[in-house]
């Protein structure tokens, strides 16, 4: 089981839709994938009860702290990839799921609130690093991004990323239609009809060539480090969180 956890403590950072992307396409390459809907507001657990279900997809919400542990447990052997989608707040949530993680993806839009948002996140996986031994392997995507402009708040935020020595992605998530009409038809991205959502096919390329790169770095049936399960039994996640 492979788990990847989308994180941002600003609200409207492009998380869901890129846990769903991801999702879309691990689904179409034949992947079983269990999302753990940690946002109270339950947008893709949404977003999957009003598709009707998928064959190979399980959505669990209402997720926290307490749960989170037990829940990895009972998804360990059921599935190759288990996408969390975390709420843009901070909390101590965030700790445990990123503990958990194989790999953290923070997507950041061209903003300077986006990237402190994500900063957040990023601040985080180096504490755990620094106080508990806990090393996550993490990238930022840069999220709605448009596919022509590229504009100087992005361009300060790329410059601000390269500075840190932080891994982005070469695929940016662009601003098509298409990925929002996933939410208003409810349905997959490759399900939609071309006939009524412009430009399908770029969409889809986009979300082909990030979910690659994610796929390059985070392959199927990698399992979390013995040592970083016992970390978490002695209770060092929670002492990160509270700090």
């Amino acid at each position: 089981m492979t788990v990847i956890t989308f994180a941002n403590t600003k609200g409207g950072a492009g998380k869901t839709t890129a846990a769903v992307l991801l999702t879309s396409e691990l689904l179409h390459r034949g992947y079983r994938v269990c999302v753990l809907d940690a946002d109270p507001q339950r947008w893709l657990a949404r977003w999957v009860e009003q598709m009707g279900g998928m064959p190979g997809l399980s959505v669990d919400s209402y997720i926290s702290s307490a749960t989170l542990q037990r829940t990895m447990t009972e998804k360990r052997k059921m599935f190759e990839y288990v996408i969390v989608d975390m709420p843009g707040i901070q909390s101590s949530l965030l700790a445990s799921a990123v503990g958990f993680s194989n790999h953290v993806i923070v997507p950041i839009q061209g903003s300077h609130m986006d990237a402190q948002g994500g900063a957040h996140v990023l601040d985080l996986i180096r504490y755990l690093d620094r106080s508990a031994g806990i090393r996550v392997p993490h990238s930022v995507v840069l999220s709605r991004v448009n596919p022509l402009i590229t504009t100087r708040s992005m361009q300060a935020v790329k410059r601000l990323l390269s500075e840190q020595n932080i891994h982005v992605f070469d695929t940016p998530i662009a601003e098509r239609s298409a990925f929002r009409e996933m939410f208003d038809f409810n349905c997959l991205l490759r399900k939609l009809d071309p006939a009524r959502v412009s430009n399908l096919d770029k969409a889809v390329d986009n979300a082909s060539r990030y979910a690659n790169e994610v796929m390059a770095l985070v392959p199927a049936s990698q399992a979390v480090e013995p040592a970083r399960m016992s970390l978490r039994r002695e209770n060092r996640l929670d002492t990160a969180a509270a700090a």
